[in-house]
């Protein structure tokens, strides 16, 4: 499949660093029928604007502020589905391939692709296939069906917004401000905040936040 001029892909950028921004938009202005519609610095500004622009692609950086990319996908594919992301990191390593594999995206490119490769997969995910960057091993697909297959990701038992709580959480976040932060009432925050501890068998936040850096929400991304 080409891609249509006469009927663009549409794109949001989700990248914090603002001249990778630039770098990645100048890039994309270069393929034909893509064009990009907004932009994002941040997680959740990322989730408002998928929710008010409804792009048909999120091109997404793993290690945005306030919302990393994988949950910040996770939220996207569950509430948004027909919005593909595809994510776009410097991380190669088999865990993070997986966490995104797991967290719904169309695709894993490393930040050191070429353009032609961005393209590639800008269509790829337009036919509706999973796009991986050659670099990434076939082993690393083979772990993947073998892991859900078998054990389970300890975060599966949180829903999408639980997991937000749980990374604004060990962020430092107080009930007040997770309720500011994602437009909820205070009593709503404290409810999802309850609800995180009893699903996880954790009642201090101390503790919230170990198993948030054991589990690679708030590590060095």
């Amino acid at each position: 499949m080409h891609l249509d001029p006469a009927n663009p892909i549409h794109v949001l950028l989700a990248e914090d660093h603002t001249l990778v921004r630039a770098g990645i938009r100048a890039l994309l202005k270069d393929i034909p029928g893509v064009e990009v519609i907004g932009e994002a610095g941040d997680g959740q500004i990322a989730l408002r604007l998928v929710e008010e622009l409804q792009p048909d692609l999120v091109i997404m950086d793993i290690g945005l502020p306030e919302l990393n990319g994988l949950q910040a996908t996770a939220v996207i594919s569950d509430t948004y589905p027909a919005v593909k992301v595809l994510i776009l990191s410097m991380h190669d390593n088999e865990e993070f391939v997986l966490k995104a594999l797991k967290s719904g995206v169309s695709g894993y490119m490393l930040k050191d692709s070429s353009t032609q490769e961005l393209r590639f997969a800008i269509e790829a995910i337009a036919r509706g296939e999973i796009y991986l960057s050659p670099a990434i091993s076939r082993q690393v697909v083979a772990n993947y069906i073998h892991r859900v297959n078998g054990r389970s990701d300890p975060l599966s038992v949180l829903t999408p917004r639980q997991r937000q709580v749980l990374q604004l959480i060990a962020q430092g976040y107080t009930t007040k401000k997770i309720a500011l932060e994602l437009n909820i009432s205070l009593s709503s925050a404290d409810t999802h905040r309850t609800r995180l501890m009893e699903r996880l068998d954790i009642h201090d936040i101390a503790g919230l936040v170990r198993f948030a850096i054991q589990n690679g929400l708030v590590s060095s991304l």
